[in-house]
């Protein structure tokens, strides 16, 4: 999906004319018009708000253009996994398990991998699997580099 329809779906989804929401985002109704039209997309402050606003990910708002992957233990990320910030904004780099409320969960890479063998392995991937992974992948990863 397009950013342009993303953005109309969410705001037919919370019963809003664009008037509305451009007055709740102190843009003009103009504006927004153009961003569900797809003449235009908003910009990076704009996207903050938009974000907030509707509680998703610009990543999301953006139609989901990259594949986010938590940059301290791997995990694919969507809307509902992302850490947030103090304030309530999205981070877009780790999972809410990894990162919470400005803090990081984990102080070594081996205390993650252990607490990750312990909690993934299963019959069909055993525990030295699931560690032969996490100590091929977690050392790539922007947290641990």
């Amino acid at each position: 999906m397009n950013t342009k329809d993303i953005l109309r779906q969410l705001r037919v989804q919370k019963g809003l004319s664009q008037d509305e929401l451009a007055e709740k985002l102190y843009v003009t109704r103009q504006a927004v018009s153009r961003w569900e039209t797809g003449e235009t997309t908003p910009n990076v402050e704009t996207l903050k708000l938009l974000s907030r606003f509707f509680d998703v990910s610009i990543n999301t708002l953006l139609g989901t253009p990259r594949a986010l992957v938590c940059q301290c233990c791997g995990m694919p990320l969507d809307d509902a996994s992302l850490s947030r910030e103090l304030d309530g904004a999205f981070n877009e780099d780790y999972c809410k398990w990894c990162y919470h409320d400005g803090t990081f969960q984990y102080e070594s890479k081996e205390q993650l991998i252990d607490f990750c063998v312990e909690h993934m392995a299963t019959e069909t991937w055993p525990k030295e699997q699931v560690r032969a992974h996490m100590e091929a992948v977690v050392p790539l990863l922007k947290h641990w580099k």
